[in-house]
């Protein structure tokens, strides 16, 4: 499910919008309600920015060194993260999650520290995100699987999930 959009879409994953035209439309196509999200890079050869445009949250720079950016990256898969919102005791949503992250790589200094190495591919702006509303489950659950799923396959978690 990780290698291409058709079989995300398969799994019943919907947006496929870009970081940079969520941020404009500040996520307003965006389900309200609790879900999982993944950030996809469809460009095959990826380029590392030395400094971050992630916003610095709690006065703490969310840049990190060039050798680690190459160490997280993960080849043969366009998924570079996996979110969720309103897992456990949380009320956020797809909505409120996104828009948060998206204030985050515009440099605002907004708490989404989780999936910030995002924001230091020079294609930032072209990544697409897509989600899946999970009304019934929790979307903590199905991260965390996911994420398993995914080191599983890879042997090591997607680029940006420094967690999991």
């Amino acid at each position: 499910m990780f290698k291409s959009i058709e079989a995300i879409e398969k799994a019943g994953y919907k947006g496929f919008t870009t970081t940079k035209d969520l941020a404009i439309s500040e996520c307003k196509d965006v389900p309200k309600v609790k879900g999982i999200y993944f950030v996809l890079n469809t460009i095959e050869k990826c380029h590392f920015l030395t400094e971050s445009v992630g916003g610095h949250f709690k006065k703490k720079n969310p840049t990190v060194a060039l050798s680690e950016l190459k160490s997280n990256w993960v080849e043969d898969t366009i998924v570079i993260y996996i979110g969720q919102a309103g897992g456990g005791k949380s009320n956020a949503t797809l909505y409120s999650r996104l828009k948060q992250y998206m204030k985050f790589g515009q440099g605002q200094p907004v708490g989404h520290w989780g999936g910030r190495l995002i924001w230091q591919l020079r294609n930032h702006k072209d990544l697409l995100i897509c989600w899946k509303t999970t009304p019934e489950e929790d979307p903590r659950l199905i991260e965390k699987n996911l994420i398993h799923d995914f080191t599983k396959l890879y042997s090591k978690r997607p680029y940006a999930n420094l967690r999991g």
